[in-house]
């Protein structure tokens, strides 16, 4: 059955305790970026108001954008060129080593209604073939069983890393997993807000060994088309309501 669940905004990893964080934007300055931003914008702040004058105030402004930037972990020219250092400091997949897949859909629901439904992670198995179970163990964190080769389940704990309702949601594995493994959805309205440009992006990190030979040649087969049937079969639920058959 699919459900719908109630869920408590989560506060992101990275530099904690501060009301700013996320609030701004979706976080994308990577920990060791927001950290240098911080000295950073601070040095060119006092040396701005040090100087007395119009340019040291504009001085000190900059200074004061950089700060905002490191405490809040979000820089909106990340954003309108869509990148993010944020995820080499959360992602379950080490830096560059990774595989990754990108996909975007239109689905005639509100962004809302998808972010709700996305949200309740026990809903993915519903139209992901590969997932097996999810079952939630708290407001972050959550228990993946997946498919593997030759008839092998295999499991992990993931956990949410930043989420803007109705907007975004990331998560990813938590140490020790077998398959590391990181995503992100994004959640842009379209048709005036009666529709949703739905972007998801996915990393995954197959293990060492035998096993991790097998789920690269796993992996290998197509993960772009398997994702295209994937969103197929969630815009079938999302839309009509009715179950899809992971089969077709």
């Amino acid at each position: 059955m699919l459900t719908y669940t109630p869920f408590e905004s989560n506060k992101p990893a990275g530099i904690r305790g501060n009301p700013l964080e996320g609030a701004i934007g979706p976080v994308n300055v990577g920990e060791t970026e927001r950290y240098g931003s911080i000295i950073g914008g601070a040095a060119v702040a006092a040396l701005g108001l040090s100087r007395r004058s119009l340019p040291g105030l504009l001085l000190a402004a900059v200074g004061g954008l950089f700060i905002l930037r490191g405490v809040g972990g979000h820089c909106r020219l990340y954003d309108s060129i869509g990148v993010s250092t944020a995820a080499s400091n959360r992602s379950g997949v080490p830096h560059g080593t990774g595989h990754k897949v990108e996909k975007t859909i239109l689905i005639a629901r509100p962004p809302e209604e998808l972010f709700r439904f996305w949200r309740n992670l026990e809903n993915l198995a519903e139209f992901m073939e590969n997932i097996e179970s999810i079952r939630v163990l708290d407001d972050r964190r959550s228990h993946w069983v997946v498919k593997g080769p030759g008839g092998q389940s295999v499991e992990w704990d993931a956990e949410i890393v930043n989420e803007h309702p109705g907007e975004m949601i990331s998560w990813q594995t938590l140490p020790g997993a077998d398959v590391q493994s990181a995503g992100t959805v994004r959640f842009t309205p379209a048709d005036e807000g009666r529709a949703t440009q739905l972007r998801v992006i996915l990393e995954f990190h197959p293990p060492g060994g035998a096993l991790g030979a097998q789920f690269a040649r796993l992996f290998g087969k197509d993960p772009s088309a398997q994702l295209d049937q994937d969103l197929a079969r969630l815009k079938q639920v999302i839309e009509t309501g009715h179950p899809a058959s992971v089969a077709g």
